[in-house]
């Protein structure tokens, strides 16, 4: 009555409905999830600050940055995309965000950051912008799921200043 390739089709159709149905499901109960992270960041030193050639404003910076992700991570987590990021205000931007150190956390064992460095990335105002300037350091993150949508988040840490002179 049925050819082998009606049944075929029927076995692999039924197949693909289910594995959907059960990504679905998995994908949904991500949402139930509620992380906790927790994170504090010291700025140790201002290596310099001074103004380029070309009068763009470029500081330097010693930090500490201490911060415990496991709770992002569930058995859905394949890895979590973190970095910090400078953001201030100035008469032409509302939010200036400028990233200074980047990470890649691939497992839970690994969501404990004890880090002490300088930023990565270079701290620099287009102008002269940036003496005695307040700005926030904000850790971000990204949790790249093994199936399903991808969650972001972060954590404001508020009261840091630039010095009013060059340095």
């Amino acid at each position: 009555m049925h050819s082998f390739g009606y049944r075929a089709n029927a076995v692999v159709t039924f197949a693909a409905t289910i594995l959907a149905a059960i990504c679905a499901i998995a994908s949904l109960s991500d949402n139930f999830n509620v992380p906790s992270p927790t994170a504090d960041i010291k700025v140790l030193k201002i290596n310099w600050f001074h103004k380029q050639a070309h009068g763009n404003d470029e500081v330097s910076l010693t930090f500490n940055i201490s911060a415990d992700l496991s709770s992002l991570f569930t058995w859905n987590t394949k890895q979590v995309f973190v970095f910090l990021a400078a953001e201030y205000e100035t008469t032409q931007n509302v939010l200036n965000q400028v990233s200074l150190w980047d990470g890649i956390i691939p497992s839970k064992e690994n969501a404990n950051i004890q880090i002490l460095t300088t930023n990565k990335y270079r701290f620099i105002d287009q102008g002269s912008n940036l003496r005695g300037k307040d700005f926030n350091l904000t850790l971000h993150w990204h949790i790249m799921p093994k199936n399903g949508k991808m969650f972001s988040d972060k954590i404001v840490m508020t009261g840091y200043r630039l010095p009013e002179e060059y340095r």
